[in-house]
């Protein structure tokens, strides 16, 4: 399957059904957003089944799945069916279509216009949203709630919406799910699949033999945890929308080139980027087609010299995972306020990260957007707007004495990086 799909499925109902949550930035989306602050390790939480974070990592996180009823009780889709069919007619937003007519799979890629979407009538279609974090308040909140899985591992939230009977098939991820109900009733199937052939002449990764272990029907608020590599499959029950939160799993063979060319990069692999081959002593060869040894030995000598340790590799991976994604586009002020109205507004309703900021550190230096910086001069307060992405007007209050503080703020908000307004 592409990136993060198709086993998130899901819909909402009619759009005045799907009750839509608070507009993105208003006073109640930011009080909502509060309430969706992560709960701290050791506390309880419905959220879990009333199990700590420290209990669900410990007992469930890659071991086994769990399925928890009314996690999140009286839960309202984020984004109502219309909101979400316009956000799939954006060219930067990633959608894709399933469907299952007279038997047969087909599957498309947005942008889709409105006219481009099957009737809401029909039976048997999917629509997948990928990253709605990355453009609305409301679905941000909510993947903000599974904070207690470390930034750099979350990935995303993705909107899945189907018509009765959709659903993309049997199939398996290789990364870490929570599936949450928040309009209708899907039925979920899961099971430990030995047999892992897929289906022949179809667009989707679909499982040839699905054998069933377990099996539920999830109403809205319940929500349903997979491990990595476990078979499932979903049927709607009548129109309904599922969220998808999934979990960043870069494969092996992928970090090891990424940090290869981070070095080449920084300048850390030996010699100059200009340097080039040389071969002064090749002599006149019979074989012209042979690889030279002389040739082999001399790239084997350079790649030798090349050293790392564990602070190269914070600095990879630090820089690595906090690079926004390809489409992410950041949106600066049209008419950005000066410093110091922008200190004088701050002081009154504190800073936030924008939605698709991504800010990550660790005892040496922070990784904002792909960036690195030291984190020396900022170490009193960083760590803490990383964690809670805010900064409440008392807090900024007490560190605006400090102009680099002040200063650094309000380069980021004029990039597009932080908002004026805290969550709450």
């Amino acid at each position: 399957m592409p990136r993060r799909p198709l086993d998130h499925p899901a819909g909402t109902a009619e759009a005045a059904v799907a009750v839509p949550g608070p507009r993105a930035g208003s006073s109640t989306a930011r009080r909502a957003e509060a309430l969706s602050l992560p709960p701290s390790p050791d506390q309880p939480t419905p959220l879990l089944g009333n199990l700590s974070p420290s209990q669900f990592m410990r007992r469930y996180w890659q071991k086994k799945p769990l399925l928890i009823r009314q996690a999140i009780p009286q839960i309202a889709a984020p984004l109502s069916r219309d909101e979400l069919f316009d956000l799939a007619g954006l060219d930067d937003v990633e959608a894709r279509l399933i469907t299952h007519f007279r038997n047969k799979w087909q599957l498309e890629h947005g942008p889709f216009e409105p006219d481009e979407l099957p009737s809401v009538k029909q039976r048997a279609w999917t629509l997948l949203v990928q990253g709605v974090d990355l453009h609305d308040d409301r679905a941000r909140a909510l993947l903000d709630r599974f904070r207690f899985v470390p930034d750099a591992r979350l990935d995303d939230l993705m909107i899945s919406y189907a018509t009765d009977g959709g659903g993309v098939g049997p199939h398996f991820d290789s990364y870490d799910v929570f599936l949450l109900q928040v309009h209708g009733k899907r039925r979920w199937r899961i099971g430990a699949q030995r047999d892992l052939s897929l289906q022949e002449g179809v667009p989707l990764k679909i499982l040839q033999h699905f054998e069933c272990d377990e099996e539920w029907l999830l109403e809205p608020g319940d929500m349903l945890y997979l491990p990595p590599h476990l078979a499932h499959g979903g049927i709607a029950e009548g129109e309904c929308m599922t969220c998808s939160i999934g979990f960043r799993a870069p494969s092996h063979s992928e970090l090891t080139s990424q940090f290869l060319y981070h070095l080449a990069e920084s300048g850390q692999t030996s010699g100059s980027a200009g340097d080039l081959y040389r071969d002064p002593q090749q002599p006149a060869v019979a074989h012209p087609g042979e690889l030279p040894a002389a040739l082999v030995a001399q790239v084997s000598k350079t790649l030798a010299k090349i050293r790392w340790d564990e602070r190269d590799i914070a600095s990879f991976l630090g820089s690595y995972l906090s690079e926004p994604k390809p489409s992410v586009v950041f949106d600066p002020p049209a008419r950005p306020f000066s410093e110091q109205r922008f200190i004088a507004l701050a002081g009154k309703s504190g800073v936030r990260l924008d939605r698709k900021t991504l800010l990550l550190y660790d005892r040496r230096a922070y990784f904002m957007n792909g960036e690195e910086n030291s984190l020396a001069n900022v170490k009193k307060w960083l760590p803490e707007f990383a964690d809670n992405r805010s900064l409440s007007a008392k807090r900024f209050v007490t560190l605006s004495g400090d102009s680099s503080v002040t200063a650094l703020l309000h380069e980021w908000y004029c990039a597009g990086w932080v908002q004026v307004g805290e969550l709450a």
